[in-house]
Parts: structure tokens; C-alpha cells; sequence
């Protein structure tokens, strides 16, 4: 299951992350998630809320922001959404387009919970 690696790798990440700034905690992570990259939102959310058991993302929320599949044609310059769910051809002139966004996967931030010393 391509999510359930995804949500392994967030998990790492911030974790890692979080170890090296010394918290006790991770609050939450926020993920840009293109709608091109084929992940399934409800099994990427159950599989980071299984993975993130006896870690320090314990209590921690996984907020994602959608991306939208956008593109644009090389040849009439058109730049859009697809008309149809993920069809890749200019509804102008035919012509295959060129994806701008909707590929985007990454960690973008990550909200941790310092030590009380620091404070």
C-alpha cells in the first residue's frame, strides 16, 4: 500500500526532525499533496494514525492542504484546470499539456512541543 509507506516516511521525518530540536512532542504536520499523486487521503490518515503509536507524533494531527492539477499548453498558451477528471490534452487546440501542479508531495512544516527547560 503506497500510502502506508508515505505515512512511514512522514512519520520519520518528523520525527527526526522534532529529536533534533530536542522536543517531547510533535503537535502536527503539515503535508502539500498534490491531486495528481494518486494518494488516497482516508488511507494516508488511518495508516499516519497507526504508524505514529509510541512515537513522539503520539497526539500529533496530519493536516493536509490539496494541491489542485493544474496545466498548460505549449502550443495555444491555454493554462487551466482539466475539463475532465485528469484528461492531460488542451480542451483548446488537442495538444498534450504540461502539468504545473498537482505532483507536489512534502512535509512543509512540522509544530513541536519544546522541553520545558527552554522556555
Amino acid at each position: 500500500m503506497h500510502e502506508a509507506g508515505l505515512a512511514a516516511r512522514i512519520v520519520e521525518i518528523a520525527e527526526a526532525k522534532a529529536r533534533q530540536h530536542e522536543a517531547v512532542a510533535v503537535r502536527s504536520v503539515r503535508l502539500r499533496l498534490g491531486e495528481f499523486t494518486g494518494v488516497v487521503r482516508e488511507a494516508l490518515d488511518f495508516a499516519f494514525e497507526a504508524l505514529k503509536r509510541n512515537t513522539l507524533l503520539e497526539n500529533a494531527v496530519l493536516e493536509v492542504e490539496s494541491v489542485p492539477l493544474t496545466g498548460s499548453c505549449p502550443d495555444c498558451l491555454w493554462v487551466g484546470a482539466p475539463q475532465q477528471d485528469f484528461c492531460l490534452v488542451c480542451p483548446q487546440c488537442g495538444t498534450p499539456v504540461e502539468i504545473l501542479t498537482g505532483r507536489e508531495m512534502a512535509v512543509e512544516s512540522i509544530e513541536i512541543e519544546e522541553p520545558s527547560y527552554v522556555r
